[in-house]
């Protein structure tokens, strides 16, 4: 018999998936430079020229066994000692290689978080807005998400709700900073309060609350804004990453777990990923892609191009009337729909062309959100389209 759950999945469809082939359907009919497509958080910025030469290189100076072998099953210990030494280096911590543990991506990162401090019946909390995919990564491993609602003024975390939520079956928090969708990133004044709260309810259990830090955009950050590295703030932080947005290599799986030293039974913890793996079906992300980006770890793509999107939406969605805060990272803004029924809004900009995705499985009604990693040149065309559509319908 087939499996129920994955069923019932199949009428529960990601809202951005079917909005991003809508457009790309749309774009066959009139032509894709001509569809205001801000579903995908797909990064469209070129892969660093270096990155693509260690490829090569590589190819040429390695045996094919290195590169297209199986690795150790925590993943290359060379590459997990250069990863470990770049955080050392950015964020003055002090990682070795057995506090990093390599994964095909932030989602592989957080599945295996999840199952690191969590067995069926336990419970992790988030905070609204949040990737609406947390939902299969934590619940297929048995434990209950929880979600805090937002705090719309600032989208900040929602305290008060949060300690009220907070219980002896919570056994993480999963945050994700700079955030999607909103695109803002949590201060130091937040983490530490987040923090301090922690420390006092794992007390108060007589358990560690650890706290899973979602991380994939943590280089995408504008200029000026308060930005802080979460496991300087909390001993029990587990780091989630992904090269994906830094690198634009959404497509190469790669990134890895890094687990604060200062964690109780942080060793054990990364071998202990290596055991999940085996359960979950992980073995290991490429190897030549381990190679490759440990050369490039303290390297970027443009990703000025965001920022600069960024601000001609800004811009653009103030003076026509929406509220929207402004974000401090990410290639993501979300505004405030010009009426309750954010699908019904995002349904009716589909006739003018443009895009967006309303952001009910976000966890926040009344809200949409845009992707802008897309060519600046598409962002201010597309400027014209969001006008049409706001001074016709509303």
């Amino acid at each position: 018999m087939l499996a129920q759950k994955y069923i019932d999945m199949l009428s529960r469809k990601s809202v951005i998936r079917e909005l991003s082939e809508y457009a790309v359907a749309r774009g066959k009919e009139i032509g894709y430079e001509n569809v205001f497509d801000y579903t995908l958080g797909n990064p469209s910025v070129p892969v660093p020229q270096s990155y693509n030469d260690s490829i090569v290189r590589l190819i040429s100076e390695k045996s094919g066994m290195d590169l297209h072998g199986y690795s150790q099953s925590l993943g290359i210990r060379e590459v997990r000692t250069a990863v470990a030494e770049s955080l050392n280096r950015r964020f003055d911590m002090n990682y070795k290689a057995d506090h990093i543990f390599m994964t095909s991506g932030a989602a592989g990162a957080i599945a295996h978080a999840v199952r690191l401090v969590t067995v069926p019946g336990d419970e992790i909390i988030t905070f609204a807005p949040y990737f609406p995919e947390y939902g299969p990564y934590v619940t297929h491993s048995g434990t209950e998400l929880r979600i805090v609602p937002p705090n719309t003024e600032d989208f900040q975390i929602n305290f008060e709700a949060f300690e009220e939520m907070i219980s002896a079956k919570t056994m993480a928090v999963l945050i994700n900073t700079p955030n999607n969708p909103s695109g803002i990133v949590y201060s130091t004044a937040t983490v530490k309060r987040l923090a301090d709260i922690l420390r006092r309810k794992s007390e108060e259990f007589g358990h560690i609350i650890y706290l899973i830090s979602d991380e994939p955009y943590r280089e995408i950050v504008f200029d000026g804004v308060d930005a802080p590295y979460v496991a300087k703030y909390y001993d029990a932080t587990i780091t989630c990453y992904s090269f994906s947005k830094s690198l634009s290599v959404p497509g190469d799986r790669i990134g890895y777990v890094a687990i604060n030293p200062a964690c109780p039974d942080a060793d054990m913890m990364i071998v202990m990923c290596g055991q999940i793996s085996r359960g979950i079906g992980h073995n290991c992300p490429s190897a030549i892609i381990q190679w490759a980006v440990s050369e490039n770890l303290d390297i970027t793509a443009d990703i000025s191009v965001y920022e600069k999107n960024m601000n001609i939406l800004y811009d653009a969605l103030t003076d026509l009337g929406f509220e929207v805060v402004r974000p401090g990272g990410t290639f993501y803004i979300f505004p405030k729909a010009l009426e309750d029924d954010a699908v019904a809004f995002c349904n009716k900009g589909k006739a003018y062309d443009f895009i967006g995705v309303p952001a009910d499985s976000f966890g926040c009604h009344g809200y949409f959100r845009l992707a802008y990693c897309i060519e600046t040149e598409k962002v201010e065309r597309s400027l014209e389209a969001l006008k049409k559509f706001v001074r016709s319908e509303y």
